[in-house]
């Protein structure tokens, strides 16, 4: 189809509603619909058209693996907190937190065993911290602060056995299509992340706040807090009794899992693509990386399987749980379908043409990254969501570099730090409401005191990103 000024309309549908809506499945669903009937306009020809795009994508091999790799990995995370893995890991690592430097260092440290997910990360180590918090001098405010600095910007820098890998290259490579490139996905996405700027600084942040200065909201609340404090830990100690009870404490059941995953990635990555090149680190590139880690995935979850079943767990209590925990990502799974086709029916109506003809003139080549930061940083905000600002804004950021010249590795390291922020910052993040929610902290009033540090990382990132597209 010939492009034009038409091929913008489903992406300036998507934006609005999303952000009206405060989600991102209704706006990708209605630049879908508006998308299929541009490309065929009758009655019912655009809901055919609508059909075919949605099954057409999802049956490609790369997103099916994605779709199983992200129902296994939550299905395997909700086993390991059934059979009392997470239990016994919050027990084995905070025994002796006795101070709040060792506090501090806990949360940090915590990270090691819950790197794979955000929210998996805060519903961990939120509670454990909430309990040393009614025997340690310790503000609430900085807690979560300090925990939510731990979560989003550490996961999405790991680049395995995490449940941001499969998507965040799904991304990468529906976009990198998008643009004719026939570069590796993963290869693309490694070298990306060292440009995540968002990330890299606010940790930086988070270790000044942890150790060496106050958080700003220290003071606030201490009197209802105090106040609160008897109820608080009654209620609490009522939750432990119970969950004492019913969950065991085995901290090997989270952390075998994980291990068997990560080494298992590393070693089927090496053996992948050994067979391809004689250079041990040109392996890891060379390999099938999506088969991979779903290969290793499957591997971890039978061995994980039998691992329960020895310690007496029924086949009907296992079921019941995975088939819980994979069903809590069937909104992302939604949101991937849903950005899949909508990429396809953009391509087909020539967007990438019309960005290069038209749009490529208004922005500079070396303005592209921090321009892609900063409209991420506000769309990601409002709507909440990373993964949604990633999936709205990687097609655009990937053909504004590739047809301006500018560096599509930098671009996309903007548009992955851009959702960071907004899944960091906002208050209607799904893992600032969980962490609020575990904290009892009133979310708008969090969100108001990590305003600041998350406005100065983002200065200092688009600072970045303006030197970095000078340089590169």
């Amino acid at each position: 189809m010939e492009s034009s000024w038409v091929s913008l309309l489903p992406f300036l549908v998507v934006i609005p509603i999303a952000v009206l809506s405060k989600q991102v499945q209704p706006g990708l669903f209605m630049g879908l619909i508006l998308g299929s009937y541009l490309v065929q306009p009758d009655l019912f020809g655009g809901v055919k058209t609508l059909i075919s795009y949605l099954v057409d994508n999802l049956v490609k091999t790369n997103n099916i693996r994605i779709i199983i790799f992200l129902y296994v990995f939550a299905g395997l995370i909700s086993l390991t907190k059934m059979t009392g893995g997470m239990k016994g890991f919050v027990d084995l690592v905070g025994r002796n937190v006795k101070t709040e430097r060792a506090a501090m260092m806990l949360i940090w440290l915590s990270t090691i065993g819950t790197f794979n997910n955000p929210n998996f990360r805060i519903v961990t180590i939120a509670p454990i911290m909430k309990l040393l918090k009614q025997r340690l001098p310790l503000s609430t405010h900085k807690l979560g602060f300090v925990i939510e600095v731990t979560s989003n910007p550490v996961v999405v820098l790991v680049p395995i056995a995490t449940a941001f890998v499969g998507y965040m290259v799904s991304l990468t490579g529906t976009a990198l299509q998008l643009v004719g490139i026939a570069e590796s996905p993963y290869s693309v996405y490694i070298r990306s992340i060292p440009f995540n700027f968002f990330s890299l600084v606010i940790i930086g942040i988070g270790v000044y706040y942890s150790f060496f200065k106050k958080f700003a909201s220290d003071s606030l609340g201490r009197g209802t807090e105090a106040l609160n404090a008897l109820q608080e830990e009654e209620k609490l100690q009522k939750c432990l009794q119970e969950y004492e009870k019913e969950t065991p404490s085995k901290p090997w059941n989270l952390l075998l899992p994980l291990i068997v995953v990560l080494v298992g990635t590393v070693f089927l990555s090496w053996w992948d693509g050994h067979t391809q090149t004689s250079s041990f680190f040109e392996a890891f590139i060379k390999a099938d990386a999506l088969g991979v880690m779903l290969e290793a995935l499957f591997i971890t979850l039978i061995l994980s399987l039998f691992l329960f079943l020895l310690q007496g767990f029924s086949v009907g209590k296992l079921v019941t749980h995975f088939i819980e925990g994979g069903n809590e990502l069937v909104s992302v799974i939604l949101m991937l379908a849903l950005v899949w086709a909508l990429s396809a029916v953009s391509e087909d109506l020539g967007f990438s043409n019309y960005i290069a003809s038209n749009l490529i003139g208004w922005i500079p080549p070396e303005f592209i990254a921090p321009v892609v930061f900063v409209l991420g940083s506000i769309l990601a905000y409002f709507i909440g969501s990373s993964w949604g600002a990633w999936g709205l804004l990687m097609p655009l950021g990937v053909t504004l570099a590739h047809q301006s010249g500018s560096s599509i590795i930098l671009v996309i390291g903007a548009v992955f730090a851009s959702g960071t922020f907004g899944a960091f910052a906002s208050p209607l993040s799904d893992n600032t409401v969980t962490l609020c929610t575990i904290l009892n902290l009133p979310v708008i009033d969090y969100a108001r005191s990590k305003l600041k540090p998350s406005l100065i990382a983002a200065g200092i990132t688009t600072v970045l990103y303006g030197i970095a597209s000078l340089l590169i």
